[in-house]
């Protein structure tokens, strides 16, 4: 795929309207820069535009899901503008605050929750959890890089350092684990390893 489509760009608009005035946590970065590097780590390894697009659209959906939303009102806003497949391969792994029967999650729940899902989900909705988390993983490692006070970084973490360097390694493993043979891994292994050896 060449990185372009009216598609694609009709996509970066929504997104940036839904996140208008959301930064990174942590810092002045506007959020936006998160999809954006998403759909650009999907795009290098030449996934195709659904997939793409689902990197742009999936905190998005994220949103909804922690709302609560239905997989019906998602796809009212969003199935028309963007198809089936894009809905389908974003709902199967965004984090949600509450279960099938409508019970709120704590967040043990829900990551436990998203791994599980994660192993029923199609190879889109994999190669979408594995750039997500490169991004957001590789965000961490510059952070750090950037501070004298890692500390300041991991604060902006509930679970903290130790729990945040579980979770990536428990994201790789269970790619692993459910036969995910993307190249993409290899990115993802690393981000995992040095997120846990920084500093060591």
């Amino acid at each position: 795929m060449n990185g372009y489509s009216d598609r694609i760009n009709h996509a970066f608009a929504f997104a940036a309207k839904h996140h208008d005035r959301e930064v990174r946590k942590g810092t002045r970065l506007p959020y936006l820069t998160h999809p954006a590097n998403v759909a650009i780590i999907l795009t290098r390894y030449g996934q195709d535009e659904e997939t793409v697009l689902s990197g742009i659209l999936l905190n998005v959906v994220q949103d909804y899901t922690r709302d609560g939303w239905t997989r019906e009102e998602i796809a009212d806003r969003l199935e028309e503008k963007f198809g089936a497949d894009v809905l389908d391969t974003t709902i199967a792994i965004a984090t949600r605050k509450f279960d099938d029967d409508g019970y709120e999650m704590d967040r043990d729940e829900q990551r436990a929750d998203y791994l599980a899902r994660l192993a029923r989900s199609g190879q889109r909705s994999r190669w979408l959890a594995a750039a997500d988390h490169v991004h957001n993983g590789a965000s961490i490692i510059a952070d750090l890089g950037r501070t004298v006070d890692p500390d300041s970084v991991w604060g902006r973490f509930a679970a903290g350092r130790v729990g945040t360097e579980r979770w990536y390694r428990a994201v790789y493993e269970r790619l692993v684990e459910i036969g995910f043979s993307g190249p993409i891994l290899d990115e993802l292994k690393a981000v995992s390893s040095e997120i846990s050896n920084f500093g060591n």
